[in-house]
């Protein structure tokens, strides 16, 4: 589709709402597999490791595998392996991400064990109450790193918006007078891992997702086409007070076909 050789796209709230497809999104996904662009899914999921979500994925119909999947614990591990070699890690996540965790010492922080080098947060969930908050608070007095997946306020389920991370980030990085160090959506980094894991150019990819902040415009920043779909947690008051514009805003997924296109058209005269 003329220049456009890569599709970067967020899962949750652009192909599904608590894991449930949203209309046309299989049929979407399985028109642009079929004009040969590269595929690469980016997500700041948390709660489920490449391997589960693309199960999930496959059997809602979804043309995908693993090996398409990119999320920010798979990053984050990278990040850490490079720079903090070695370090003891406490994790405060809601959900199982040891598998996309590789080469990360992970330990419990209690009393009596080595004091962690840097507190890790994921994806929250009820795991974060007021114990394992002020553990995570303890350890960055003591001068332990914070290295945070993201920093989502929120994301949408079929029960409306939830609480994410963000929400309790805030509070660590005042409290402790730190600031974390973001390894997913919106850090450059990370879209810098999507476009090598497909192999394109920033100049040659969009990023689809319903996040304007996290994922439409920090992929502008970093060179990439971005497209924003009404869909999952977007709230036009959000859009109005956005800090930048994007560069396409459509209904849902389903409208993307049709829009890469028009994108192609002028490559083609």
């Amino acid at each position: 589709m003329g220049s456009v050789r890569a599709v970067l796209i967020d899962i949750d709230g652009v192909l599904t709402v608590s894991w449930q497809p949203l209309p046309g999104a299989v049929e979407a996904l399985r028109e642009i597999r079929e004009a040969g662009l590269g595929v690469v899914l980016v997500t700041n999921t948390t709660s489920r490791t490449r391997a589960s979500i693309a199960q999930v994925l496959a059997e809602a119909g979804f043309p995908v595998s693993a090996e398409d999947i990119l999320t920010a614990p798979a990053v984050t591990a990278a990040y850490l392996t490079e720079h903090c070699p070695g370090a003891r890690c406490a994790l405060l996540n809601s959900g199982d991400i040891a598998e996309d965790l590789g080469g990360v010492t992970v330990v419990d922080g209690d009393e009596g064990d080595a004091a962690p080098e840097v507190v890790v947060v994921g994806g929250a969930g009820p795991e974060f109450d007021y114990t394992a908050l002020n553990r995570a608070f303890g350890h960055l007095q003591r001068g332990a790193r914070l290295v945070a997946m993201h920093r989502n306020l929120y994301w949408r389920t079929d029960e409306g918006l939830q609480l994410d991370t963000g929400a309790f980030l805030v509070g660590l990085e005042k409290a402790a007078r730190v600031e974390a160090e973001i390894t997913g959506k919106p850090s450059a980094a990370f879209f810098e891992a999507a476009l090598a894991h497909v192999g394109v150019g920033a100049g040659a990819a969009v990023m689809v997702g319903d996040d304007i902040e996290s994922d439409v415009l920090a992929a502008q920043r970093a060179g990439v086409t971005g497209v924003l779909v009404r869909t999952g947690k977007y709230l036009p008051e959000t859009h109005r007070a956005a800090s930048g514009t994007p560069d396409h805003v459509i209904d849902s997924f389903a409208d993307l076909p049709a829009l890469l296109a028009e994108l192609r058209e002028p490559a083609e005269q």
